[in-house]
């Protein structure tokens, strides 16, 4: 499911002048800032990955939070018809603001951190140090 909705995203982009892997980039880099409070390299190192794909190694909130924000995102953008990099950018920063102000009231009421360093797989995958 959150992959599905990512890719709902990245098709619109794709669909309304953002081109560049580079510009695809920037704006998931915008989201993950906003809901998380951390640049996506900075949740990488957290967890403790080089190379390998965040979203594999985050926990059920994780990717909840951040599907919630690609929704919100692509739901906006498709509201104000962003086309390009600085009205998707201005979507993304709202997008990623709906889903930080759940995280944030989550955070409160179970006073757990949603962002973790803890690495987490999904079933029937091996970890990376098991290959």
């Amino acid at each position: 499911m959150g992959q599905e909705t990512s890719n709902k995203l990245t098709d619109y982009w794709k669909d309304h002048d953002i081109k560049k892997e580079s510009e695809f980039a920037i704006l998931t880099n915008i989201i993950h800032q906003e809901w998380a409070g951390v640049p996506v390299k900075e949740h990488k190192k957290l967890k403790g990955l080089k190379t390998q794909n965040l979203r594999d190694h985050m926990s059920e909130a994780e990717l909840i939070f951040t599907a919630l924000a690609e929704l919100s995102t692509r739901q906006i953008a498709e509201t104000m018809a962003a086309t390009g990099m600085p009205e998707n950018k201005v979507a993304g920063k709202k997008g990623g603001g709906i889903a930080r102000k759940a995280r944030v009231d989550l955070e409160e009421k179970t006073g757990r951190s949603v962002v973790t360093g803890e690495n987490f797989l999904p079933p029937g995958r091996k970890k990376i140090s098991d290959e």
